[in-house]
């Protein structure tokens, strides 16, 4: 029995009719509304009970919620784009040609087939022939590569011996620096090596049965030894790791090291050697994001025994190209990143990651068709009235504060004013003149796409700072803080329901899309983001006993989601979540703020019977629904900084506006009292 009276109209509209008047509520889900669960006590099951039993997440996927929901429409759009520049004759080297070019390729199984393991032979061939470390050393220079991604330093993956970044200097931001970081496994997370549990042992034992089936897969001899030798390096490669936690702080990453004394901090690999074949020789300094990884991974160089080495560079090849190599590869690469680590049953069709691959590696020549045919200017004037009117609100929150010093509040608020939103698409679209991409080549596409992006990476480093580039494409469901730039990234897609909705009202709209503005407004000021002053150098620009608040504050935070246990054997570490958690509080409390002034004090229309605030905090609640398979939650624990989106839809408890509309009461379930709700911002 329902016992808030606040739901009470909803209830009864429901008992009556209910398929048709759910359906009646423009802009919401209302047939996700489970009115048998109260509001107070589980609030994500509240606002998306009746999608969790209605949805079942796809064979080909891992996970599935709003992102995907969303991702769905602008991939069918992609589709088009893409499907199109195949079957459209163009002139040669024009960036649709491209883009077609790399699509028939890609999915041309046939043709990939009948050159088997021929295109990666050459490169095999170079690390049998390594004959001593400094030949080790240059191989590893030679094949440095730009897959950081600066969205996510705390969860980098890389199969390479170190992960390269180029970023503005934190020190002296009117230049660029470039970055090492920890890499070398090709497991998401230390925690997969190195954790004792029953689960991940038999991860481990699937793992070594996979690196001996893609070594057998290329012919190489002794694939059962070889495969022991690799997983044992990785795992003491693993052991040099960072935690999440830590790898994320940019306070810990910014380590000025001078390239001269790399040798003395980083014994055991020739770092002339590296930074010769790298092309960075030329560099005074590099940032050294993990020191402690990095020299325990340049000491395994050299006290690991080169075979060692040479079967995982091997290894390493294999699997990064395993999509453009015959199925055998592709089919085993699936079976135990894809089943074994993620759970999904099914592959992907080679259709889709076709258009996938082809939208990756010419992101910004597809993004540029797709705002063309997709994004009206409507939308972007529609997302720039939000943004205006939240970081407004945000300013009228840090005027409000009462343990604020005026000298930090003064630097607050000049964050603020020079933070540059970004919204739809970039200003200057990047060219691909100097990309080749060759019809039927799948394997040489993907090289040289993997090429032209480090090239174009390291050539950062000779040009003045661009604050105005772009690090998601127009195409993606998703949105940045960069806060070194002190810049926002909106992509077009992410601009639609079941975040965005232009015929909806606007309490939908501020409760979703408002929220992610407000959450990347507020990484800004999160455990990280605060430590950027407006000009993007990082440096502490609080009082101390400013600090100590919003510590102490953060850290509450952290314990409230210790404590929610999303698997039986695993809890939410709120470290290593701690920055996004601040942004979604901090986030849709602006966005709640902003939403009510736009108001200009007339009252919100109902919508179905739910009043502006029902409405408000629901559409925040439906935007994190997700369901997820046991090794993708569990995937998701140790390695993300974000918590799992239903636990990000409990952030409402911390907020006294949500309380009222949904009558929670003391002794239910998220009942925080007063005093002890999280308030950062």
């Amino acid at each position: 029995m329902i016992r808030r009276a606040a739901v009470t109209a909803l209830a009864t509209l429901l008992a009556v009719t209910p398929l048709a008047a759910q359906r009646a509520i423009p802009g919401l889900d209302a047939a996700a509304i489970d009115t048998t669960v109260r509001p107070g006590d589980d609030f994500y099951r509240y606002a998306n009970g009746g999608w969790e039993r209605r949805t079942q997440i796809p064979n080909d996927r891992s996970s599935y919620g709003s992102f995907n929901i969303a991702a769905e429409r602008g991939d069918a759009q992609v589709r088009e784009i893409v499907h199109g520049a195949a079957s459209t004759k163009t002139a040669a080297g024009s960036e649709t040609r491209k883009i077609g070019d790399y699509y028939t390729s890609f999915l041309d199984t046939a043709a990939i087939a009948a050159r088997g393991t021929a295109p990666i032979q050459p490169l095999l061939d170079t690390i049998a022939a390594i004959g001593d470390k400094s030949a080790l050393a240059r191989f590893i220079g030679a094949h440095l590569r730009a897959d950081v991604d600066p969205i996510n330093l705390g969860t980098l993956h890389t199969d390479n011996l170190f992960g390269f970044w180029v970023t503005q200097d934190f020190n002296r931001p009117t230049r660029y620096s470039a970055a090492l970081l920890q890499g070398g496994i090709e497991m998401p997370d230390r925690s997969y090596y190195l954790d004792e549990s029953p689960k991940m042992a038999e991860v481990r034992t699937a793992y070594r049965a996979h690196v001996a089936k893609m070594l057998s897969l290329a012919g190489i001899a002794g694939a059962e030894a070889k495969a022991d030798s690799i997983v044992a390096l990785e795992t003491r490669i693993a052991g040099t790791h960072w935690k999440v936690e830590d790898s994320e702080d940019p306070a810990k990453g910014n380590n000025h090291w001078a390239r001269t004394d790399f040798p003395s901090k980083a014994p055991g690999l020739d770092w002339r050697a590296f930074f010769a074949a790298a092309g960075i020789a030329d560099q005074d300094s590099l940032l050294a994001w993990q020191p402690s990884a990095i020299t325990g991974e340049a000491a395994l160089v050299e006290s690991q025994p080169l075979e060692s080495w040479k079967g995982l560079l091997a290894y390493h090849a294999i699997e990064d190209r395993a999509a453009v190599l015959p199925s055998a590869f592709d089919r085993e690469s699936f079976a135990f990143f894809g089943g074994t680590l993620s759970g999904a049953p099914e592959q992907a069709s080679r259709d889709r990651r076709a258009v996938d691959a082809a939208s990756d590696a010419l992101g910004f020549a597809v993004g540029h068709q797709y705002v063309r045919r997709y994004f009206p200017a409507s939308a972007k004037a529609n997302a720039q009235r939000m943004v205006a009117g939240i970081v407004a609100a945000f300013q009228k929150r840090i005027d409000a504060l009462d343990w604020m010093a005026p000298s930090t509040k003064a630097e607050a608020k000049a964050k603020l004013r020079t933070l540059r939103v970004s919204i739809g698409y970039p200003d200057r679209w990047p060219s691909y003149a100097a990309l080749r991409i060759a019809a039927g080549d799948a394997y040489g596409n993907a090289e040289r796409v993997e090429r032209f992006n480090f090239v174009k990476t390291r050539a950062k480093l000779h040009q003045p700072v661009n604050k105005d580039e772009w690090v998601m494409t127009p195409q993606m469901v998703n949105a940045v803080n960069l806060p070194a730039m002190n810049a926002l990234n909106f992509p077009a897609a992410i601009l639609q329901p079941p975040f965005f909705d232009a015929t909806r009202p606007d309490a939908m709209n501020y409760g979703g899309i408002g929220a992610v503005i407000g959450h990347e407004v507020s990484h800004s000021f999160d455990n990280l983001g605060a430590n950027f002053d407006s000009k993007g150098r990082l440096r502490n620009w609080w009082t101390e006993s400013d600090f100590a608040h919003f510590q102490a504050s953060t850290q509450a935070l952290a314990r409230q989601y210790d404590a929610y246990r999303p698997l039986t054997d695993m809890s939410i570490n709120g470290q290593q979540t701690l920055s996004e958690d601040i942004a979604d509080l901090a986030g849709v409390t602006a966005a709640y703020d902003a939403w009510k002034a736009s108001l200009r004090g007339k009252p919100a229309r109902e919508a179905g019977g739910l009043t502006g605030d029902q409405q408000f905090f629901v559409s925040f609640g439906q935007i994190w629904r997700t369901k997820f398979r046991e090794p993708a939650l569990r995937r998701q624990l140790l390695t993300n900084g974000h918590a799992p989106g239903p636990w990000r839809a409990l952030t409402v408890r911390n907020l006294d506006a949500w309380y009222g509309p949904f009558d929670v009461k003391q002794g239910e379930t998220l009942y925080l009292a007063p005093g002890e709700r999280v308030r950062i911002w």
